[in-house]
Order: C-alpha cells, then sequence, then structure tokens
C-alpha cells in the first residue's frame, strides 16, 4: 500500500539529495568493506565480514524505504491551500490556555520537522489536532503528560 507524503520543493529536494548520497558514495563503500573484509581470509570466522554485511543490508534497507518515500512523495501547491484553516504549510499562532503563552508552529511533513526552527509534524499530536481549525477555535490535544488546550489565534503561509 502506498503511503502518500506531502513535502515543500526544498523538503523533497533534501530527500533526493540523501538518496544520491546513499546510492553513489555509501553502497560503494559498503562494497569495498566487504571485499576488504572477505580478502582477509576463512569467512566462517570472518567477524569483520559479517559486520560489513551486515551494515550493507542495513544500507540497502534505508535506500529501499527512501525510494518508496521519494516515489510516493507529491509536492505541495501552495497557491492552492486555504488560508482559512489550518493545513499542511499553516503557520499557526497559538495561546496556551492553561499558562497564557503564545507560540507558533509551522506544520511540514515528517520528515521536515525541526523543533528547534519552530517546525512540527502534521503526524505529531499536536499537528493533527490542530489540522483542520479556524482561527478562535480551541484544540484539546492529548500530550504524553495530559491533555493541553490551545486556542489558535492566527493562521499564515510560511
Amino acid at each position: 500500500m502506498s503511503n502518500v507524503s506531502y513535502y515543500t520543493i526544498e523538503g523533497l529536494k533534501k530527500l533526493k539529495e540523501e538518496l544520491n548520497k546513499l546510492k553513489n558514495i555509501e553502497r560503494p563503500k559498503a562494497s569495498q568493506d566487504i571485499a576488504e573484509a572477505r580478502d582477509k581470509g576463512d569467512l566462517s570466522e570472518n567477524a569483520e565480514y559479517d559486520a560489513a554485511k551486515e551494515a550493507q543490508g542495513l544500507l540497502e534497507l534505508k535506500i529501499s524505504k527512501l525510494e518508496e518515500i521519494v516515489s510516493n512523495a507529491r509536492i505541495i501547491d501552495e497557491s492552492q491551500l486555504d488560508n482559512s484553516k489550518v493545513l499542511v504549510l499553516s503557520t499557526v499562532k497559538l495561546k496556551n490556555q492553561s499558562n497564557g503563552t503564545e507560540m507558533k508552529y509551522t506544520l511540514v511533513a515528517e520528515s521536515e520537522a525541526d523543533l528547534k526552527t519552530g517546525k512540527i509534524s502534521v503526524n505529531s499530536p499536536i499537528g493533527k489536532g490542530l489540522l483542520g481549525k479556524k482561527v478562535g477555535d480551541e484544540a484539546e490535544i492529548a500530550v504524553p503528560n495530559g491533555k493541553i488546550k490551545l486556542t489558535i489565534l492566527e493562521i499564515t503561509r510560511a
């Protein structure tokens, strides 16, 4: 079953760059490591060879997963997004009802999430709780340490 994910042009470019690095740099290096370990003698008792083969298997799995993500990726056309409700790429200004603090988050695809820069995944509890809400709406979101109530103050595009 394909799992379609939505990305910005920049986010998809980063994914493709990582995939190219794995294929064109890491894969040949893994093959070279196996060849070097093979040259060291008896394969039945060669831990270095086993480790190199296992590392290659993990690398191939990572490449396979990235290829699937890239093949199912779709670019988000920001001009077609509705500013009246919270969607992917919305920047949302929120107020925490329990302590009165205000915060600003941009909802992005999971691979682009970076809390330090205020980008949270649409698949995170807060991201899921905000999707579809409008300015003035309240969202009650279950987080690991209980529930929080957030009021949406403003919705803009990144």
